[in-house]
């Protein structure tokens, strides 16, 4: 059987390492590279075919993947170019710019609702409902009688306070992560699966977290009593309503002649995603004024907007989306947009005008 290379060569170097001791230094890494570079040569011999394969197929999937096709396309410009092949449709790729969100034409919910073929209820309650102070304070009643007899002693014991001039000593509160009242939610936080609350009625099928109704109604009472008529509309939302408003959005911003891409970021950039909107919590609310209803920027300079900006933390209420933190939030500014966090919660987050992102980071544990 006629030898190999390899087999010829390798007891050749071997008998001149024995016989000479200073060359074995340097013939034991030759021979190395040697049987190395053998058994590559004949891997390849052997598998010869395989290989061929596998490289064709990396060939054609490289020339033919949407993000290496139009290098391979000679004599043309990148940007756009058409295919010359018989019976094939000219192809043309878009030239990509980036979307100036400041010279678009935002849709609010009262658009996006216009016309629309939907039933007009979500789970039982209307899509666009709108009750002002008087209305709600009307259903609402008075304060339960275990909130009385809290207010009541709260009241007693700051009575007594001043009465002996003993000034209570300043402290921070403790803010726990797993309180509530301050579960953030955002397009990073989805809604944790575990989450449970009890829907409390505002008016008719308008509803919210029960647990926030007596501020809620503490707050607009005050309003009303400093001649600021409050209306209030959208608070609690399902996972159907919410996926309605998204998805109802962005193909109307197809409509208009951008990409999915395009319509999906601007409409993020007011209607929360399903599954991180805090409307699903029943702890945010639509605030307007009777004299100004519209969910948009101009609501900021009327006085109730004004009123619920100072006064609003007083009953657990901040302004979740506000101005020049849009790069926190990632939502546009809505002055119309106030969550429930709690009064101690939202005296730190108001007072220091942060948002409840940044509260988060500074001060729950």
């Amino acid at each position: 059987m006629k030898k190999s290379l390899e087999e010829r060569i390798r007891p050749r170097l071997m008998n001149i390492g024995k016989r000479n001791k200073v060359l074995r230094v340097l013939i034991i890494p030759v021979l190395f590279l040697l049987m190395s570079f053998f058994h590559v040569c004949t891997y390849l011999h052997n598998n010869g075919k395989r290989l061929a394969m596998l490289a064709m197929s990396c060939l054609l999937f490289t020339v033919f993947s949407s993000f290496s096709f139009p290098a391979f396309i000679m004599g043309q410009d990148v940007g756009s170019y058409s295919l010359d092949v018989e019976g094939a449709p000219n192809v043309s790729l878009a030239q990509e710019t980036e979307l100036n969100i400041d010279d678009v034409e935002i849709l609010v919910d009262d658009e996006v609702l216009a016309d629309s073929d939907y039933s007009g209820t979500s789970h039982g309650y209307a899509m666009i409902d709108r009750y002002d102070a008087a209305e709600i304070l009307e259903s609402i009643g008075d304060r339960s009688e275990s909130g009385s007899a809290q207010s009541e002693e709260d009241s007693l014991t700051l009575q007594n306070s001043e009465v002996n001039n003993v000034a209570e000593p300043e402290k921070m509160p403790e803010f726990l992560a797993d309180d509530w009242r301050l579960v953030l939610i955002n397009q990073q936080n989805s809604i944790p699966e575990d989450y449970s609350f009890t829907l409390g009625t505002i008016k008719n099928k308008l509803q919210c977290d029960e647990r926030i109704i007596d501020d809620l109604r503490d707050m607009l009472q005050k309003a009303k009593e400093e001649g600021i008529s409050l209306e209030i509309c959208s608070p609690y939302r399902d996972m159907n309503r919410q996926e309605y408003l998204f998805n109802r959005k962005i193909n109307l911003y197809m409509n208009r002649g951008f990409s999915y891409m395009e319509a999906y970021q601007l409409a993020s950039e007011y209607v929360m995603v399903p599954g991180a909107s805090e409307h699903q919590l029943g702890l945010a609310l639509d605030i307007v004024c009777v004299e100004y209803t519209a969910l948009d920027d101009g609501f900021a300079e009327t006085d109730a907007a004004k009123w619920l900006k100072e006064h609003s933390c007083e009953y657990g209420f901040i302004l979740r989306y506000p101005l020049g933190k849009e790069y926190i939030t990632g939502v546009e500014f809505e002055p119309w947009h106030f969550r429930y966090v709690g009064v101690e919660a939202a005296t730190v987050i108001m007072d220091q005008e942060i948002t409840l992102e940044e509260f988060w980071e500074d001060y729950v544990n």
